[in-house]
């Protein structure tokens, strides 16, 4: 197993859709299609443009501020000021980002579209798998080694 160095191959094993929401939706159908499509944040569009985004994070923090869920506006919570990454961007420096930002999904914009996003459990889990396999490799490189050597 090869590891995953940049954003690109991790989007390459990580083929899905990219779901995105109008800054115009209502706060509740945008929530509800990050239920049912089990994603932790949703990329708002303006025609092509990302216009921000809006995170389970953002939901929870600003519908309780607003004390009201009913009539909001994905335009009243998104994120404006979007973090992105570029495809060729290493997933190390993507990792250093979110962790020193505290956001948990980056966009990956390569010539000014949106062209997929990762989350930090994505990173994570290449993070796991690469340590996995080399832990796999050492271990066979041991067993394999006559007793003596083993020490």
């Amino acid at each position: 197993m090869e590891s995953i160095k940049t954003v690109r191959q991790l989007l390459e094993v990580r083929r899905g859709p990219v779901w995105t929401t109008s800054p115009d939706a209502s706060v509740s159908d945008a929530v509800q299609l990050m239920t049912t499509k089990d994603v932790g944040a949703l990329m708002v569009l303006d025609g092509e443009r990302v216009a921000g985004i809006m995170t389970e994070r953002d939901v929870a923090r600003k519908v309780v501020a607003a004390g009201r869920l009913e009539g909001l506006r994905v335009s009243d919570l998104m994120t404006e000021r979007v973090l992105y990454v570029r495809p060729d961007q290493p997933l190390a420096e993507c990792m250093a980002l979110m962790s020193e930002r505290q956001v948990r999904h980056l966009p990956v914009l390569e010539h000014g579209q949106l062209v997929g996003i990762i989350s930090i459990r994505d990173v994570v889990a290449d993070i796991v798998a690469e340590q996995s396999f080399l832990i796999e490799q050492l271990e066979q490189y041991i067993y394999e080694l006559p007793p003596h050597q083993r020490t």
